[in-house]
């Protein structure tokens, strides 16, 4: 069994800093790819960002290309998420996703099999 464990969330005045960890544990496993999602209150989860293991190649959502970042050392089987720039629109629960199958999709949910427990995000205006 896999486990992911989301950590760096809090509360954070709009044009502030976070940077939130996610770290694999459990049995070892080699991800195609691990990335970001996020929910926001009485929304549905949304895809923030992927990074495929073998080729390093990123995907962003529109909503935060250029203010987030993503990281990964898949040696370890981690990804870091830095966001910069945060307005009180991403706040939310984020959640940290891996999937072990090759997808053509990975901005679908449905595309990951292992999953965070989530971080809670809140930027204050």
């Amino acid at each position: 069994q896999v486990q992911l464990v989301e950590s760096g969330g809090g509360l954070v005045q709009a044009g502030g800093s976070l940077r939130l960890s996610c770290a694999a544990s459990g049995r070892t496993f080699s991800p195609y790819a691990m990335g970001w999602f996020r929910q926001a209150p009485g929304k549905e989860r949304e895809f923030v960002v992927v990074v495929r293991r073998s080729t390093g190649i990123t995907y962003y959502a529109d909503s935060v290309k250029g203010r987030f970042t993503i990281s990964t050392d898949f040696a370890k089987n981690t990804v870091y998420l830095q966001m910069n720039s945060l307005k009180p629109e991403d706040t939310a629960v984020y959640y940290c996703a891996a999937t072990t199958y090759y997808s053509n999709n990975y901005y679908h949910g449905d595309s990951y099999d292992y999953w965070g427990q989530g971080t809670q995000v809140t930027v204050s205006s």
